[in-house]
């Protein structure tokens, strides 16, 4: 796997990036040393806001409008990419530095079929055109996962999952068998098994054609089992570098002990203890569930088709309840029906066969009045933290919008509540004036579920809610919401693919696989002793599992 090479494929030396923000500029990376060689893997770790992805932007030349190298020199196969032309980084792009970008619903064209824009890409560096391109993109999409590869390829994006969007992405990025990928956060999205199966795709790639990878993660368990080195940035400076299994396994840097002491693992202990199903003393009658899921089912009709004859079942049979205080998590590989099912009990769609009954009330009976007071009392965070914010509204404004739109205080005592979420969610008074493009992915996660919060939900719908966030900032999120359904009797519904969070917050874990559950226990019952097949190969195929920093 290991090819050595005189020259590196990557060399960054000295690189300093700065942002012109309100009125001044700001230094956000500051003298990185890097060096990468062929068929290698380095991997930049570091939490949200350490400069990580605006290092792999500076190297590609892809910083936003008010950002600029000031210093150093970035040399790609001998070439310092730090003047190099427009015209002459539109050819290395995608040919000779292949990109998976972070947000894979702002870096797809809404407009294009996901084959047609896998076979631009071909297009453009002159690799395939017509049909020959059409039959590479398939090939590309199922080598990713995507399942029934050929049907999807006409597809457009609204129609993919969050995660089947990034591995069309992950395709595009291998399109053209890159001399260096830069991978942003690349399976950020992915469960575990699509997880694994494309970075064993990026790995045979090393091996076949000696691509060099620059790996940009929060997961230190990826980190030390996909990369051969890795360097640890804090606050736009690298701290720490070296063989990855010396520095996770003998962490030197204080920042580093502190970023492996607060990442998840399966054997993290649950952050509360196990709450009853319902809260009332002994002698009391039990509560009735929040929510109750009754044999839910639904299902699309893909475009084109004519009377439901080519159909996709999302979901099937699915049943469950919440109670207040309990904390209910679904489980399943991308495209496994959570976020339908997520988006069902939310009211967003409506079921083709079963029903969502919210406390005591069919949801799909209510009328406008009652919609708008169980939107009130139901408060989602979304998976992608690009799209669901305003981007012309400011962190004030986004986080205010619930209580403005709900009638909920004045405009004092809503900057007051602002202020006070924005402390909870660990961001500064000052980020309250800043918009959306001046945040990183995981400071907007955090402005999206302090602005769920503000409201006083009493079931919180979390569909990869902390997936975007390093594990610093992670282990303070999932912290937050533990205390807060102590302190307020909270509800949720936890949708994840990082059964790691799922075993430290959940009291009721429901494993899902195209489109039904397979399984259903408590956190101990499911990762201790799983009975069926698929949690246990979701278990196997967690990265890092089997290490022991």
């Amino acid at each position: 796997m290991r090819h050595t090479q005189t020259t590196p494929v990557l060399v960054v030396r000295g690189l300093t990036v700065a942002f012109w923000t309100s009125g001044r500029e700001t230094t956000a990376v500051r003298t990185v040393d890097l060096e990468l060689r062929q068929g290698q893997t380095l991997a930049v770790v570091g939490e949200s806001g350490s400069g990580k992805s605006t290092t792999a932007a500076a190297i590609n030349r892809l910083l936003p409008s008010n950002g600029r190298i000031t210093a150093g020199a970035i040399e790609f196969q001998g070439r310092n990419l730090a003047d190099a032309s427009d015209r002459e980084m539109t050819r290395i792009r995608g040919a000779g530095i292949g990109l998976v970008p972070q947000d894979p619903m702002s870096n797809l064209n809404p407009l294009m079929r996901i084959g047609d824009q896998i076979g631009e890409a071909l297009e453009v560096h002159g690799l395939a055109s017509g049909r020959e391109a059409a039959t590479r993109a398939v090939e590309l999409l199922a080598l990713v996962g995507i399942p029934d590869a050929e049907r999807r390829a006409p597809q457009y994006p609204h129609e993919f999952s969050g995660g089947m969007r990034q591995r069309a992405l992950i395709a595009m990025g291998l399109a053209c068998r890159p001399q260096l990928l830069i991978a942003d956060e690349p399976t950020s999205a992915l469960d575990v098994t699509v997880q694994r199966r494309i970075l064993d795709t990026i790995g045979t790639l090393t091996k076949e054609i000696g691509t060099s990878v620059l790996l940009i993660t929060h997961d230190l368990g990826l980190a030390a089992e996909r990369a051969n080195t890795v360097a640890v940035m804090y606050r736009g400076e690298i701290v720490e570098r070296g063989d990855s299994s010396e520095v996770l396994r003998d962490p030197q840097h204080e920042y580093t002990q502190r970023l492996l002491a607060a990442a998840p693992s399966l054997n993290s202990v649950r952050l509360r203890e196990a709450k009853p199903a319902h809260d009332s003393g002994a002698a009391a009658p039990t509560r009735s569930p929040l929510v109750v899921v009754e044999d839910l089912g639904k299902t699309y009709s893909l475009r084109g088709s004519r009377r439901g004859s080519d159909q996709i079942t999302a979901v099937q049979d699915v049943s469950f309840s919440i109670a207040s205080g309990r904390t209910v998590s679904i489980v399943g590989e991308s495209g496994s029906g959570k976020s339908t099912t997520a988006n069902l009990i939310l009211g967003l769609e409506q079921p083709t066969l079963g029903r969502v009954v919210f406390d005591g009330n069919d949801v799909a009976d209510f009328g406008k009045s009652q919609t708008m007071a169980f939107r009130r009392r139901v408060q989602p965070v979304f998976q992608n933290p690009y799209a669901s914010l305003d981007p012309r509204y400011t962190v004030e404004r986004s986080v205010a919008e619930p209580m403005r739109v709900h009638k909920v205080g004045t405009s004092d005592s809503r900057r007051d509540t602002v202020a006070s979420l924005l402390e909870k969610v660990s961001l500064g008074p000052e980020m309250g004036q800043r918009l959306p493009h001046e945040l990183s992915g995981g400071q907007r996660q955090r402005v999206a579920i302090a602005r769920a919060l503000a409201l006083e939900p009493e079931l919180v719908v979390l569909d990869e809610a902390v997936s975007a966030l390093d594990v610093v900032v992670q282990a303070q999120i999932l912290e937050l919401l533990a205390s807060l359904q102590e302190e307020l009797g909270l509800a949720y519904l936890f949708i994840s693919h990082d059964l790691a969070v799922v075993r430290m917050i959940s009291d009721d874990v429901h494993v899902m696989r195209a489109g039904r559950i397979i399984e259903s226990g408590s956190p101990e019952k499911i990762f201790d002793d799983p009975k069926d097949a698929y949690t246990r190969e979701l278990l196997a195929a967690i990265p890092g599992a089997n290490l022991t920093f």
